[in-house]
């Protein structure tokens, strides 16, 4: 069903100084709400997980090398010789009827490097559109698509470097915005060691249209760094990414509920523990992820991203808000993943990955399955 929005509202939000914001949040339930991050940026869509196997892991799993084309549409460097004419597709069910997904492939040239091309789209819906007096008089959509051309070319047997140059598009009933992005990233992979770390700067760039004119807002601009370790003789592999690392403190203080700091009862002063106080900013850029590899076909995977929870999470009742868990298994040619993510107590997303072989498909790659192949 279509949702029901006032012309007039739209009026008056657009004399508001951050209407972008506030628009963005009458469709989204953006990933960074009430951060430091989080309404300050236009395009909060660059930060949404690109596939199953991300969700499943924190949100965020840049230091996994091992020819998953999803995690490549996030970190360009992790592109190789092996990931040549891939095709993935990915969807995710999101909030409020927000619905998103994205489809890519990839193609390795002899010599040159490794290619990728991804279509993106952010569907926020249908809504039916009134007057202030409530009479519907139309209907419009709104939504967000960007197009990546990502490459990447290894320097040595161990480091590869990349990037990824991305147009995005908004289109939000009367307002419509452009940009232009650029991510740089480097991955070190030691298949020996089942060790691999990557660092990646992101959404590098600017507005080319803003939504009104003569106002140009940031794009959600972020350092990464993350690593995986699977250990000898170990059905499983450790995923730890570092966000936001641009930016040390994290935290958010809700006007609508601020921190008790002094006792009701005393009139004391009530101390806060600065061991306490630094432990809370470091975990806001830590996102832990884990996954047990059965076999050669078939993994299960979780993920918690501490920031996610502290953010999203009700005092009273936090539930499993900031946890993840999916799975992912391979049927011949085609690999499969599903994610659930709770962001919070009233509910969660479904990721659905796909990621099928062209190459192998019409019989233009007969490489035998690498033990680095996505599990």
């Amino acid at each position: 069903m279509a949702k029901r929005f006032c012309t007039a509202n739209i009026r008056y939000f657009c004399r508001m100084r951050h209407f972008r914001f506030l628009f963005l949040l009458s469709f989204l339930t953006a990933t960074t709400v009430s951060a430091q991050t989080g309404g300050q940026n236009v395009f909060a869509t660059l930060d949404l997980p690109m596939s199953a196997r991300a969700a499943a892991l924190g949100g965020k799993a840049i230091g996994i090398n091992d020819n998953d084309v999803h995690l490549a549409t996030w970190n360009p460097a992790l592109l190789n010789e092996g990931l040549s004419d891939q095709l993935g597709l990915s969807f995710a069910d999101y909030f409020t009827d927000v619905k998103y997904g994205f489809a890519t492939y990839t193609h390795s040239m002899k010599g040159i490097g490794t290619f990728g091309l991804t279509f993106t789209r952010v569907d926020f819906g249908d809504f039916i559109e009134t007057d202030n007096t409530g009479a519907i008089i139309g209907e419009f959509s709104a939504g967000e698509y960007g197009i990546n051309l990502a490459y990447a070319r290894p320097i040595d047997s161990l480091f590869t470097i990349g990037g990824t140059i991305k147009y995005i598009n908004s289109n939000l009933y009367l307002w419509k915005a452009n940009g232009l992005a650029l991510d740089l990233a480097a991955n070190y992979n030691k298949p020996s060691r089942n060790f691999s770390a990557s660092v990646i700067l992101r959404n590098i760039g600017m507005m080319t249209s803003s939504y009104t004119s003569g106002t140009e807002e940031k794009l959600p601009f972020e350092i990464e760094a993350g690593f995986s370790k699977k250990p000898k003789h170990m059905p499983f592999r450790l995923c730890v990414t570092l966000q936001h690392l641009q930016k040390w403190d994290l935290t958010y203080i809700d006007p609508n509920n601020p921190p008790q700091l002094v006792d009701p009862l005393t009139g004391d002063s009530i101390k806060v523990s600065k061991f306490r106080s630094f432990g809370d900013k470091a975990m806001r850029h830590v996102v832990i992820g884990g996954e047990f590899l059965l076999g050669k076909a078939l993994s299960l995977r979780m993920g918690y991203n501490y920031m996610r929870r502290k953010e999203l999470a009700i005092d009273t009742r936090k539930g499993a808000s900031g946890f993840s868990f999916g799975l992912g298994f391979r049927i011949s040619m085609f690999n499969f993943s599903y994610a659930r993510s709770l962001y919070h107590l009233a509910g969660g997303t479904n990721t659905f990955s796909l990621t099928l072989n062209l190459g192998q498909f019409y019989g233009r790659n007969t490489r035998a399955t690498s033990p680095r192949d996505p599990q």
